[in-house]
């Protein structure tokens, strides 16, 4: 029997329907709203670069554009409806799901026995017990508070000293828990101090969780293989996602189905009935530019999304300046369903600098795409803190 064919078109349409950039985002981006965002992405990953706005306060804006920052802050320090951990990178996380990060504390902790006795220096190990009473007798305390006389090394951002690195350790294994970031600093406090008690108490046993995050991830996706669903949450293992999407499609809970690309391939995938349902009913994109970040959830994927939309994306901030192609940080256009080109924009001086848009070969900027374009430059001036938009002579790069 043929498998369903799902056109590129109605592929775009619905994987970015489940990641909130299909229709208008309406509401005030704090409190409940913020939350439901938070919990229909799954994770927001958070990244220290602040060129324009940091990563995660970029992400729920291009999703809500009343957010601010602080929406973010009191919902983890106030609210405790949201926690730091990892996923494939830093994120911020529903607090609903904690339960099920306890088998990735597990497995991270089993990784880091293994790696890191070669990778940090010598002495984290050790600290443990003295980190653990020190936070527990004095309260939360930052890398900073730590180690004042161990020997800081000169190897950059990793070569952290003992206390630091035991920190961390602490943190991945579920130990500690982060309970505010001061500036970007994270300070640190016991997990049972942090976390509510119906969470930090749940059980759910190995099997559970990976059927938990299999089907989470797939809701997110709309479609996806057994390797883009394993790299969504990155808890279940490429084996665990292959054995669980074997049996799943035995029992009928998903489908396989043929998903066109942007060269018009097909890829064949898994999806589940309930959302397939879902794409007769799908509306059209509005003709909004989105501003998105490099590391937003659409665009994580940087394979799955150049399969989808055709879109090249890497990020330049470690390639020496004389070899960059485009910038040290820029970031992905949007409009409706389709990348358009990227943007090398930046605060300074007050002002939001916009050095170059490249648009995508076959993007005409005529003169309705363009205003299109200064109106989202104006949207994202409050985020960013700015009251004026510059442009370089030459930005406009068609």
């Amino acid at each position: 029997m043929a498998r369903p064919l799902l056109t590129n078109r109605d592929a775009r349409r619905l994987f970015l329907d489940r990641h909130l950039l299909l229709r208008p985002g309406a509401g005030p981006g704090k409190g409940a709203d913020l939350e439901n965002v938070l919990t229909g992405l799954g994770f927001v990953q958070v990244d220290s670069v602040n060129t324009l706005a940091r990563a995660h306060d970029l992400i729920l804006w291009s999703r809500r554009g009343q957010y601010r920052p602080q929406g973010l802050e009191s919902l983890i320090a106030r609210h405790r409806a949201g926690f730091e951990h990892w996923t494939h990178d830093a994120a911020v996380i529903p607090m609903r799901f904690y339960p099920m990060w306890r088998l990735k504390f597990a497995r991270d902790e089993a990784h880091m026995q293994r790696r890191w006795p070669k990778w940090r220096r010598e002495g984290w190990d050790a600290e443990f017990d003295s980190v653990l009473r020190h936070i527990a007798d004095h309260g939360p305390a930052s890398s900073s508070d730590l180690g004042g006389d161990e020997p800081k090394g000169s190897g950059g951002w990793w070569d952290w000293h003992p206390s630091k690195t035991a920190l961390e350790y602490l943190w991945r294994s579920g130990r500690l828990a982060i309970r505010h970031r001061s500036g970007f600093r994270k300070v640190y406090d016991l997990a049972e101090r942090v976390i509510p008690a119906e969470h930090l108490n749940a059980r759910l046993d190995d099997a559970e969780i990976i059927d938990w995050a299999m089907t989470a991830a797939l809701e997110r996706l709309g479609f996806a293989t057994s390797g883009e669903l394993a790299g969504f949450f990155a808890i279940a293992s490429r084996d665990e996602a292959k054995l669980w999407c074997s049996e799943a499609l035995a029992a009928g809970r998903i489908v396989e189905i043929d998903v066109e690309m942007a060269d018009g391939s097909v890829r064949r995938s898994f999806s589940a009935p309930a959302l397939l349902d879902l794409v007769p009913a799908l509306p059209d994109p509005s003709s909004r530019i989105r501003l998105l970040s490099p590391f937003d959830p659409a665009l994580r994927d940087r394979a799955r999304a150049e399969r989808l939309f055709g879109f090249r994306y890497r990020i330049e901030i470690f390639v020496p300046a004389e070899r960059r192609q485009y910038g040290y940080y820029v970031f992905p256009v949007m409009q409706g369903d389709r990348l358009i080109g990227r943007v090398d924009a930046k605060r300074e001086d007050g002002a939001l600098a916009v050095r170059a848009f490249w648009p995508e070969p076959g993007v005409r900027m005529g003169q309705g795409r363009v205003a299109a374009l200064a109106a989202e430059f104006q949207r994202i001036a409050p985020l960013a803190g700015v009251d004026e938009i510059r442009h370089a002579p030459d930005w406009l790069r068609a």
